[in-house]
């Protein structure tokens, strides 16, 4: 199918790109509006009748920019959607995430997404290809923070499996279903990089660029992302850009325009006709010969304003002398003359060096014309010996097939009957439901079928033959068993299809294993074991009803007397006892009589 060349009706390609970066409710992805223009400018460069690259779109903005779409893949043989921000699969249905969406609630995810499905229906109409590109499978942050309505709803991680039900549809994920994509440390992400390396390769089959997208994507990120594609397309090879027919005849040098251009410009040899020059070719060979000469003119320009001033201070040093100024000012009339005579002279000679430089390129300019004209010359001469020399040879056969005798090219039908019974029998004793099961037992033994072989040749069946062509490189019908197809499998002497396994197991060998992490660890969301997270100390309304009580008991209770409750009296009067004190009985050391007031006691503090 040609998608370049031919009338407009009928190769029409049309895309439509989106890029959400900037959240309103989430934190801002860096990628996604980069990996948008990106693969716009891919697009474009490929050569497609229509691209529109839209950034950071509401919800409203995206079901109009979809219904706009959805009008033009209706004269279109090629419709591509390509989307890069957050997505999020709910009770498996997919749905695209606008920047303007909250989502606090389950609920809310059928008011402010837009399913795949609509983008589906967008590029339904178109004739011969319709292509989703979804970079959608990052981290989701709305499905850590969304409220469930009801306890069974399943938000899963990633994007769910998506099975086309129209023909010539294909969707691809940056990561396989019920994982994640990564945004990478680049300014683009490791999918859509890869995407614009292999997809506009000319005459590349769109299964085949995928295939090589996956491969990039695997080495990059350490085999830990594996983008997928589901659908299927028919026999024939669908390249994003087509091969273009080889020229014929000689083809004319596509800097003739800007030589001639250039040629005019030189015989102007004004500022404004470089100028207006380099707005036209700001580019390539030809600008930077005419940005020497505009280095040139401006070396000119400073040349003559130097050398006005240089007059201007002569005629200024000759007044002052004709009218016998102080010696001072002619001292300063004359430095000044000599500045001004200086800068003459360098301007001088950096005209000089301009003018060189321009001659030099000049000189450059005429041998790289007269080795491209030299080349030409030689091409064309290459191919018109080229095509004399297969003239000729097509006319020697010819000569000779006709001096053949015509008994010399016919087979005796003695021989005819030897070569037909020597040929082998292109018939099977194997009926349709046996050769269906042999199929399928084989696609189970090389891990492509994962059910019991049975004697119907299912959508199972199909779908198991597909991952077979995809991982073997075969291109059998995948509608019906054929024996080239079992001949195929019987001579694979093990494993062609990649063993998945569930969250929390790994591949060992031909078999799933649970991952077992050691003490202090489990699974994470990258199906590796990390760490467990701490849990810090939470206090409970409980704990703070029983400080609080204490805290009141303790204000109720009356103080605790400081004094021990003794009184001691002497001819002053009476006190209580102080504090860490005591009374004594008997007489004091070192006196007569004891206190009498007491009754003959005395204080003794420690």
């Amino acid at each position: 199918m040609g998608l370049v060349c031919g009338p407009a009706h009928a190769d029409r390609r049309v895309a439509l790109v989106i890029g959400n970066s900037a959240y309103k409710s989430a934190p801002k992805l860096n990628n996604p509006v980069n990996d948008a223009t990106l693969v716009g400018g891919m697009f474009k460069k490929a050569g497609f009748d229509s691209v529109d690259v839209r950034l950071d779109l509401s919800a409203s903005e995206m079901r109009r920019m979809l219904r706009e779409f959805a009008g033009r893949s209706r004269d279109a043989e090629m419709a591509v959607i390509y989307h890069a921000g957050h997505g999020i699969e709910l009770d498996g249905n997919n749905y695209l995430i606008p920047t303007d969406a909250t989502l606090e609630t389950d609920g809310d995810v059928l008011d402010e997404t837009i399913p795949v499905e609509r983008a589906l229906f967008a590029v339904e109409p178109a004739k011969q290809l319709r292509l989703i590109i979804l970079d959608a499978c990052r981290d989701n942050p709305f499905a850590k923070t969304m409220k469930r309505t009801l306890a069974s709803r399943a938000i899963g991680r990633g994007l769910a499996k998506v099975e086309p039900t129209s023909p010539n549809t294909m969707i691809a994920f940056a990561a396989k279903a019920g994982s994640t994509a990564s945004d990478g440390d680049a300014r683009n992400s490791p999918f859509a990089a890869a995407l614009v390396e292999h997809l506009p390769k000319p005459g590349l089959d769109l299964r085949k660029a995928f295939g090589f997208v996956r491969d990039d994507v695997l080495k990059t990120t350490g085999y830990k992302q594996e983008p997928y594609v589901y659908g299927s397309l028919g026999g024939d090879d669908v390249p994003l850009v087509a091969v273009k027919p080889a020229a014929t005849g000689p083809q004319a040098n596509p800097q003739d325009a800007v030589r001639r251009d250039y040629e005019l410009a030189l015989q102007l040899a004004t500022r404004d006709g470089w100028e207006a020059f380099l707005a036209q070719y700001p580019d390539g060979f030809y600008a930077n010969l005419a940005k020497g000469q505009l280095n040139k003119i401006a070396a000119e320009e400073t040349r003559a304003a130097a050398e006005q001033k240089a007059k201007a201070a002569e005629h200024e040093k000759a007044r002052l002398i004709a009218e016998r100024a102080q010696k001072a000012e002619q001292e300063k009339a004359s430095a000044a003359a000599k500045a001004a005579e200086d800068a003459r002279i360098a301007a001088e000679k950096q005209k000089q060096i301009e003018q060189a430089r321009a001659e030099a390129a000049e000189q450059q300019r005429k041998i790289a014309e007269a080795a491209a004209a030299k080349a030409l010359a030689e091409k064309q001469a290459a191919e018109k010996a080229k095509a004399e020399l297969a003239a000729k040879q097509a006319a020697e056969k010819a000569e000779q097939a006709a001096a053949k005798p015509a008994a010399d090219r016919q087979l005796p039908e003695v021989e005819n009957q030897k070569v037909a019974a020597l040929s082998p029998g292109s018939t099977s004793t194997l009926s349709a439901a046996e050769l269906s099961k042999s199929v399928q037992s084989e696609l189970r033994r090389v891990g492509c079928l994962s059910s019991s072989a049975e004697s119907e040749w299912s959508s199972t069946a199909q779908r198991s033959l597909t991952l077979f062509n995809k991982y073997a490189g075969t291109k059998f019908d995948v509608k019906l068993a054929s024996l080239d197809a079992l001949d195929a499998l019987k001579a694979k002497p093990g494993r062609v299809c990649p063993l998945v396994c569930n969250f929390g197991f790994k591949a060992d060998g031909d078999q799933c294993v649970k991952i077992t992490c050691r003490s202090g660890y489990r699974v994470g969301d990258d199906n590796e074991c990390e760490k467990i997270p701490e849990k810090k100390p939470v206090a409970t309304r409980e704990e703070s009803r029983r400080r609080d009580a204490d805290r009141r008991a303790t204000e109720a209770a009356p103080p605790k007397p400081e004094a021990s409750g003794q009184i001691i009296c002497s001819s002053t009067g009476c006190r209580p006892v102080q504090k860490g004190c005591r009374l004594v009985s008997g007489v004091i050391p070192g006196r007569v009589s004891s206190n009498t007031a007491t009754g003959g006691s005395y204080e003794v503090c420690n």
